[in-house]
């Protein structure tokens, strides 16, 4: 797995041990910054960080800061050597735990304007993850990306957040939320 884009595009990634770690692929992460646009300058959390891809790829694209929640042992230990390896560990923090527990009390830096979340298939840890982030630790226009299986899909608002976007990938959704619409709802099938 590589970065995709940004000042470390073409590194290699390390990711986690054992096959409880379902790695974002290089084509999906690119279709999401393609989607999301700029990230310079904004502070980033990645919750079910896995080998912490997502997070590591707004590093590259300009994101000031990344935070990094996982329960996963062997997860955190690719997070925290890839960040090592990148020499980006001063832009980052990881944290061990309970995703959804850390997003209830863990502070920020500062706001979060980019939430990545991407929890085990066939479960409410998206949902409940999302629901405990304190407003006043998300950025205003903040932006929350869910990846899910398609059998799974989160709600359609998730307390003051509504969903604005979807892409499919397969049997992957990835949905986007914000506090106001900037566009309507739309499943976009790859070409």
């Amino acid at each position: 797995m590589r970065i995709v884009g940004g000042s470390l595009g073409g590194r290699v990634l390390r990711t986690p041990a054992g096959a409880d770690t379902r790695p974002t692929t290089d084509k999906v992460r690119q279709a999401l910054f393609n989607i999301l646009g700029s990230v310079e300058g904004i502070h980033v959390l990645d919750l079910f960080a896995g080998s912490g891809a997502l997070g590591i790829e707004a590093l590259s694209r300009g994101a000031t800061h990344a935070t990094f929640f996982d329960l996963a042992k062997p997860a955190i230990s690719a997070v925290r050597a890839n960040l090592r390896d990148l020499e980006i560990e001063d832009r980052a923090t990881v944290v061990a735990g309970d995703s959804v527990a850390l997003a209830a009390r863990h502070a920020p830096r500062s706001p979060w304007g980019l939430v990545f979340v991407d929890p085990p298939y066939r479960s409410d840890l998206a949902t409940r993850a999302v629901l405990a982030l304190p407003p006043q630790n998300l950025a205003p226009g903040v932006v929350i990306v869910i990846e899910h299986d398609r059998r799974n899909v989160p709600p359609e608002s998730l307390g003051s957040l509504v969903r604005t976007d979807q892409r499919r990938y397969g049997d992957s959704l990835v949905s986007f939320y914000s506090e106001s619409p900037r566009r309507k709802v739309r499943v976009v099938e790859p070409t």
